[in-house]
């Protein structure tokens, strides 16, 4: 245990640096061959990622998640270091960097179905926005095909057989961009520190973004908060995935069955922000009835999340909806799925439930075509955003509102 001068834990407490929504792996997502055969996974190898943490601290810990799993997940031994050149994506780790990983003491751990391990705290000194090395074996492999990961990562991992734990390199290793058992880094942190979590979907998850370059609109909020002393020590936590829905189970839970698992539990939470919606509106029928439904069913559940959140002292922001004008799946020539996104966004605005809200629709719509993303800002799709647009969306975000200050009286009373 990390201990002050005069004998006691310093003071702090356990801040979410980094995170990755846990989801059950698509057959298309699983490692490649031959690390899938059948109903064994990574068996007798040896798996390497990295994370990009948001805060420092001097003391972290790591968790790796089974939530999906049809088997216990064993994990042989774990080591945690710095890639070469501080770069994401990279498969070498800076010699002399790499540290054991221990839980309850052990090199080993034992993940059950369902389940999450939290390792021992590691003495390892992580610095804000600094890439960090992950590597676990496996020596028996995980015996079942459904397994736990996010695809999303857009960021490169790689495979080698053997234990190769602690190499300093792992050449010729296989890769593929998703990150597998790893949900979660933990700093121990002075008391000033807190997390905002960030609940979304594909465009919070990254698509468009560039691999290995850490530029989502929450990598480039987090950029600007680290620039202002007021809020340097806010961690950002991308609690997203790709075709997530807020109503009902798209790849992976709902918002509203995963709330608890991914933003109030998650350590040291003090804001949220609400950046989902446009997958149930566009995986509703396109007709009036429907869409009608849809907007007034979000509305419901955006009021289930504050309350839930309020409960537990969680401040909540709701940004609108992002238009999608173009797109071949969502957009309907009769325009009802546009009107429920403009009905959304309407009580967003003014609905006052939010504790603030961010308009996330105003900075990516094109000023001309107000149905359409700005061309500038269009990765192609005309649902999701290029580099340049989520750096629109990130400035759009008042930095003030991660300001640490008391909670008014009477919070979370209606």
């Amino acid at each position: 245990m990390l201990r002050g001068s005069a004998g006691r834990p310093p003071d702090g407490h356990w801040v979410g640096t980094w995170v990755s929504m846990p989801q059950l792996t698509e057959p298309g997502n699983m490692p490649p061959a031959p690390f899938a055969q059948g109903d064994l996974v990574l068996d007798d190898s040896t798996l390497r990622q990295t994370v990009r943490a948001t805060i420092g601290g001097r003391r972290m810990r790591l968790r790796f998640s089974n939530a999906f799993g049809g088997a216990p997940l064993p994990i042989t031994k774990a080591f945690v270091a710095l890639p070469v050149g501080g770069q994401a994506g990279v498969s070498a780790v800076r010699p002399g960097t790499a540290r054991p990983v221990t839980f309850h003491g052990r090199t080993s751990a034992v993940v059950r179905p369902g389940a999450q391990v939290v390792s021992d705290p590691i003495g390892f000194d992580v610095a804000p926005r600094s890439n960090l090395t992950v590597t676990v074996y496996l020596a028996q492999g995980q015996a079942s095909a459904s397994i736990t990961s996010h695809p999303g990562s857009r960021t490169t991992s790689y495979m080698v057989a053997g234990d190769h734990a602690d190499a300093a390199d792992l050449p010729g290793a296989t890769t593929a961009d998703h990150w597998y058992f790893l949900s979660g880094v933990e700093v121990w942190s002075p008391r000033t520190t807190a997390a905002a979590a960030l609940v979304g979907d594909s465009l919070t998850d990254g698509r468009g973004s560039t691999t290995n370059m850490n530029d989502r609109w929450p990598d480039r909020l987090l950029d600007r908060l680290q620039s202002r002393p007021a809020t340097s020590g806010v961690a950002i936590l991308n609690q997203a995935a790709g075709g997530n829905r807020v109503l009902d189970d798209g790849l992976g839970p709902n918002v509203l069955a995963r709330l608890d698992r991914d933003v109030l539990a998650q350590s040291g939470v003090e804001w949220a922000i609400l950046f989902e919606g446009v997958n149930d509106i566009g995986t509703a029928d396109a007709t009036e009835a429907a869409q009608k439904q849809v907007a007034d069913d979000l509305v419901a559940a955006y009021d289930q999340i504050v309350i839930r959140a309020h409960t537990q002292g969680v401040r909540v922001y709701g940004a609108t909806l992002t238009p999608f004008g173009g797109n071949t799946g969502y957009d309907d020539a009769q325009g009802y799925r546009e009107s429920a996104r403009q009905a959304v966004n309407e009580w967003i605005r003014t609905g006052r439930r939010f504790d603030a809200v961010i308009d996330f629709d105003r900075a990516a719509r094109d000023p001309a075509n107000p149905r359409r993303l700005l061309p500038a800002y269009d990765v192609g799709d005309h649902l999701h955003l290029n580099p340049a647009g989520y750096r629109a969306l990130a400035d759009a975000v008042p930095a003030t509102l991660f300001e640490r200050r008391p909670l008014p009286p009477g919070f979370g009373f209606d």
